[in-house]
């Protein structure tokens, strides 16, 4: 979303990664999300500020990220919006991110515009569900015609005063060859228009990552545990280069420490140069493009606001 898009069609930008196949696809349902994060109800500027810091204790304060590509399933037009799920049922994952100025003594990017986007449990991406996640996995929907319409877990939000921002979202699952990760790109001087973010520039380019101890934990669990197949650890991954924060390595944090289904909650602090640009084309690994078609269509017409909740009954 570097430029000023007014035609809303998806369209596939940049193919850089993961092996492909095609598979039929199907649905997933969410159930108990809204009271794994009854709190977010009542988050206040005050508890982003907390959150802020805490993010920037726990993962690095004012270090300059490091870029990597954007990976293969990237699309344009995602909305903007808090709750991404549309849906999906997973392992709540509540994400907590800090955008920082490295060039301005680690001042907050307040406005700055923070894309995420990521696999279901299973290991499908909304807008590619033809691309087979590797292993053995259920097929992503029962109508493969239109699948690749959908755009669950994809998602911006734009940063408050204090350069923070809140997702909704779940757990990711893995596809092959692959480490459970998140992507993230990093926006200034657009705006919200029509429901997306429309202009300015793309500043950064990157993916999140998690502890293998908890994605190991989250695996075993349903409806995840439903993708059978070797999951790439940390130390194994092609774009993971082990340098902790700095490099996408999230903190995490159970809302319940006995019971790892209640959900996670991540902070990480991204550092940024406000003034570079750096799209993730053609940087960093990710074998092989996707075999499956390209997405096509606009979003659906019943795709959750920034204002909605989580339905059972959500398009997957």
């Amino acid at each position: 979303m570097t430029g000023n898009h007014k035609d809303t069609t998806i369209t596939r930008r940049r193919a850089l990664a993961v092996t492909g196949g095609t598979v039929a696809a199907g649905g997933l349902a969410v159930a108990g999300y809204q009271t794994a994060f009854a709190d977010d109800a009542t988050t206040t500027t005050t508890a982003d500020a907390t959150a802020s810091a805490t993010a920037s204790e726990s993962s690095g304060t004012c270090v300059l990220m490091s870029s990597v590509t954007e990976g293969p399933y990237y699309l344009d037009n995602a909305l903007v919006r808090k709750d991404i799920t549309e849906g999906k049922a997973g392992v709540p994952l509540t994400l907590r991110i800090t955008v920082q100025d490295t060039t301005e003594s680690c001042g907050p990017v307040a406005g700055a515009a923070v894309e995420i986007w990521h696999c279901d449990a299973w290991g499908y991406y909304s807008g590619y569900t033809t691309a087979n996640p590797g292993g053995s996995a259920p097929a992503e929907s029962e109508d493969g015609s239109t699948a690749n319409d959908n755009t669950y877990l994809r998602g911006y939000q734009i940063a408050n005063a204090n350069g923070v921002v809140k997702f909704e979202t779940i757990f990711p699952g893995w596809y092959t060859p692959r480490t459970c990760h998140i992507h993230v790109k990093v926006h200034t001087g657009g705006a919200k228009e029509d429901g997306t973010y429309e202009g300015g520039k793309v500043n950064y380019t990157g993916q999140f990552f998690f502890p293998d101890d908890a994605a190991e934990a989250i695996f075993a669990l349903e409806p995840y545990s439903q993708h059978s197949g070797s999951y790439t650890t940390l130390d194994n991954d092609m774009v993971y280069d082990g340098g902790g924060a700095s490099s996408g390595l999230l903190t995490l944090k159970p809302v319940h420490k006995k019971d790892v289904s209640k959900g996670y909650k991540g902070f990480i602090t991204l550092g940024i140069d406000p003034d570079a640009e750096n799209t993730g084309a053609g940087s960093g690994g990710g074998g092989e493009p996707p075999s499956g078609d390209a997405p096509t269509g606009t979003p659906p017409t019943d795709a959750p606001t920034e204002s909605a909740s989580p339905s059972a009954t959500a398009s997957s």
